[in-house]
């Protein structure tokens, strides 16, 4: 890739970045601390590393005891670098020959490598216009846990890693399980040379090259460019030279080796996490949530109320004038439960319903419960436990936030219906028609009490007028009465459903704020993680 190349890959790495620092955020308190501060790390690595010379590629050369990676350094370098330092008193020391001194200081400092050397310019490999830095480092396998700390720090750090093997111990599994394993996403910035070649008999180099390759692969690094070499012989060298310089030349390494440490971070972030999609709140299960609840909440009660308390207000307005004042006797299913609420505010309204005993916290909980599991369901474990954990945290408000949402939901139960004022109407005029017939009798009665003449009474049918009112009057206030009675329990009815209606979506937007909206915000979280685990990865 060209250095144009490069420049088009800084966007792309950019959003990668940018994502895997997403991912970290969203699944803070859900994974584990350590896997969210190698996160960190990486992304605190890569601010660092792009705030230096980007003119710059950093090579790395890790070799275990005995693999000659200070032999090859040498031999690459064109000059014996790693005994001539004046400074480096022994190989316990990351040595650095830089071929392009400007801007390297600050890079150098940050590597923490002291020991440094202007290397002289080497035809076809390297001058000061490539920008190169080549690193001795100690021996990955010395007993001195300060080498290994050095060496494990630079690992993580360098653009370009080349790991020395040897034919003696090519496949030891150290160097394999933990470091090449590991590193498996960053064949990209990968070179592994098998040195010593001069140590194996001439037909044996081609098998041992193929042998390593096979246990490469089965490392995950199949990809990687691996080379034969001999620092003594010189046998080699130029390959690994020119593999070097190329890498330099492109200045592609910088974001390749990021793009892979981003990717590793991102890998054990998805692996902490484990695969799935959460099946979130669904409208069946959000509506079976709401039965439940209404039915801790004492919904039906309060419905029953509404049906009793419109029966009997319609019976006070309706029935027969001279008996209806009874009813004013009955108590209002609805003022005992505190639910009528003429001039009240609704924020401060309470009911007198039962309080949530053991059946209805029970009830509550399995309802919550229920609905966690249901919008839980084929989520990784770790955001299955967090998802249900946001469906639990409202619990303890539940029951006031139910009961208020139940005194402040309007129930109308009060509203007069307009048949009313039609029923009151005519039972009046019934009333003052029984009222006028037997007045008119006992104007009759009383005229023939005290002999004076008596007019003739008109007849309907043959039935006088007075005896007609009285029958037709009362007659007709019974029938209106039974009517009466039999639409207001139809009416009581409706009016019944719609304050359970009402009623179910005062409860339902009590789910939706203590139980759905923190199970969806995690379920949302749990989105947002996985695409931007894809878009780092």
């Amino acid at each position: 890739m060209s250095r144009h190349g490069a420049v088009r890959e800084a966007p792309a790495l950019q959003r990668r970045l940018e994502a895997l620092d997403e991912a970290r955020n969203l699944a803070a308190g859900v994974l584990p601390q350590e896997t969210l501060d190698e996160a960190l790390q990486v992304l605190d690595r890569a601010s660092s590393r792009r705030s230096l010379s980007a003119g710059h590629t950093v090579v790395g050369f890790f070799g275990a005891t005995g693999s000659g990676n200070s032999s090859l350094f040498n031999a690459v370098s064109g000059a014996e670098i790693a005994t001539a330092a004046v400074r480096r008193p022994t190989t316990s020391e990351p040595l650095a020959g830089v071929w392009g001194a400007d801007g390297s200081g600050e890079l150098l400092d940050w590597l923490e490598v002291p020991n440094r050397h202007h290397a002289a310019p080497v035809p076809g490999f390297a001058d000061e216009g490539t920008g190169l830095i080549l690193l001795d480092l100690p021996d990955f396998d010395s007993t001195q846990a300060a080498h290994r700390e050095i060496v494990q720090r630079l690992v993580g750090l360098v653009d370009v890693l080349v790991w020395v093997l040897d034919p003696q111990k090519y496949a030891d599994a150290a160097v394999h399980n933990d470091f090449l394993t590991p590193l498996a996403s960053h064949g990209a910035v990968t070179l592994v040379v098998l040195n010593q070649l001069d140590r194996l008999p001439a037909n044996d180099v081609r098998p041992v090259l193929e042998s390593l390759k096979g246990i490469l692969a089965r490392d995950g690094l199949g990809t990687v460019q691996v080379l034969g070499a001999s620092a003594v012989a010189g046998t080699g060298v130029a390959k690994v030279r020119d593999a070097i310089r190329q890498t330099a030349m492109q200045r592609q390494a910088i974001s390749q080796r990021l793009a892979a440490d981003v990717a590793r971070a991102a890998a054990n972030l998805a692996a902490a996490s484990g695969t799935g999609e959460a099946a979130g709140a669904r409208a069946a299960s959000k509506s079976r949530l709401a039965e439940q609840l209404a039915v801790a909440a004492n919904v039906p009660l309060v419905v029953d109320a509404v049906v009793r308390s419109y029966r009997q207000e319609a019976t006070r307005r309706t029935g027969w004038p001279v008996t209806r004042w009874l009813v004013r006797f009955r108590p209002d299913p609805l003022r005992r439960l505190h639910l009528r609420r003429e001039g009240t505010c609704p924020e401060l309204n309470r009911t007198s319903l039962p309080p949530a005993g053991a059946p209805e916290r029970a009830r509550t909980d399995a309802a919550v419960r229920e609905f966690a599991d249901a919008a839980s369901d084929g989520a990784p474990g770790p955001w299955r436990a967090v998802i249900r954990g946001a469906a639990r945290e409202g619990r303890d408000g539940l029951p006031d936030a139910l009961d208020q949402a139940v005194a402040s939901a309007e129930l109308k139960a009060g509203r007069p219906s307009w048949w009313w004022t039609v029923f009151n109407v005519i039972q009046w005029l019934a009333l003052l028609a029984v009222l006028g017939g037997f007045g008119w009798l006992g104007v009759l009665a009383g005229l023939g009490y005290l002999q004076l003449p008596v007019p003739e009474v008109p007849r309907v049918q043959g039935w006088p007028v007075p005896t007609v009112m009285i029958g037709g009057g009362v007659l007709l206030g019974v029938i209106l009465a039974v009517a009466a009675k039999a639409i207001a329990g139809a009416s009581a009815r409706a009016r019944g459903a719609a304050a359970r209606k009402r009623l179910k979506s005062a409860v339902g937007a009590v789910a939706e704020k203590f139980v759905v909206e923190p199970v969806e915000r995690e379920v949302g979280r749990l989105a947002s993680f996985n695409k931007a685990v894809a878009a780092a990865r």
